[in-house]
Formats: C-alpha cells, structure tokens, sequence
C-alpha cells in the first residue's frame, strides 16, 4: 500500500507539473496503516458505520473487503457507492493536498454505510505530514487563472482547530485566503 501511495502521489505532482517537489513531498511526510472495524446494524435498516468527512491527511489509500459500505459524495451532491472489487484500492485526497494543490485537486466528502447482517473490515494507509511541516502552495501552481487558495499553515495547527471546529468548510475558515 506505502508503494502504490507513492506512486500515486509522483504521478499527481507530474500531472500538475511541479515533479521537482517529489522528493521533500515524501520526505516531509509520514504513515500510519489502520484496520478498521465496521459493524452491521442492529435491525435491517441501515446505519451509519463513519459520520461523512473529508480526510484532513494528504492522501488515504484504501483497501476494502467484499462486503459494501464506503460512499462519496458527488460534485451534484449525490452519495455513490464504492463498489468493493477484489484487488483493488480507492485513492482518496486528503484536506492538505488539496491546500497545496491550491484547490486544483478535490478532498472528497465520503462516509461508510452499514446495510444487512456482515461486519465490514478495511484497511486505510494513511499519508500525514511530519510535525512542524508548513503546508505551502508551490509558486508554479498560482497565476491568474488560479489565484492563490489558501495562506501557508502549519499541519499540527490546523488540526487543532480542526477538532475545535469541526465543519464542512475548516480548511477554507483556518487557512483561506
């Protein structure tokens, strides 16, 4: 999961054209692998199993098992499932990378639902910045037609008021331009 988070993250910075911060990118950042346990409702409704949140990490990589559970939210304000597909994995962009990305990349609303009688397990690896790393938009990502987002912010930061105030608009209250 750790390789497949790197590679993704090398080819979201060459897709934006700023590859040279590959480098201080990954060493400026650490992991944390979690298992996580879901359990079915208590009667046949359904239930939630993770209130709805974006990641406030750079990057989550996930890896679910069969049974069905994770939705995101769409752009029209929809929720889709995440069909789970054996050997497959769902890259989701965390808060920070979307800061640094100066909004070009979109941290995805996304909750797990919990339908009929079967325990859902998965598996996140989980991308954070290391203390005292400032989260700061690169120059080559800010011109006219992308007018810079958000100020640089310090990560630790950041999450403190996060969990003091948590909202669907921290990231742009905290560190908003």
């Amino acid at each position: 999961m750790l390789e497949l988070e790197l590679i993704i993250r090398k080819m979201i910075l060459e897709s934006l054209g700023v590859e040279k911060y590959y480098n201080s990118h990954v060493e400026n950042s650490n992991t944390i692998l979690r298992v996580m346990k879901y359990e079915p409702p208590p009667s046949s409704a359904s239930a939630i199993g993770l209130l709805a949140h974006t990641d406030t990490n750079i990057i989550t990589i996930l890896c679910q098992d069969e049974v069905q559970g994770l939705e995101v939210l769409s752009k029209e304000g929809n929720w889709l499932q995440v069909a789970p597909s054996k050997g497959t994995f769902v890259a989701v962009v965390g808060q920070v990378l979307k800061a640094w990305s100066n909004g070009r990349l979109h941290a995805a609303k996304h909750r797990v639902v919990m339908r009929g009688d079967t325990e859902r397990y998965s598996c996140g690896l989980f991308s954070i910045p290391k203390d005292g790393v400032v989260i700061e938009t690169p120059s080559e990502l800010i011109d006219e037609e992308h007018p810079l987002l958000f100020r640089p912010f310090n990560y630790l930061d950041f999450l403190t008021y996060f969990h003091s105030n948590i909202s669907d608009n921290a990231l742009e209250i905290y560190a908003g331009v």
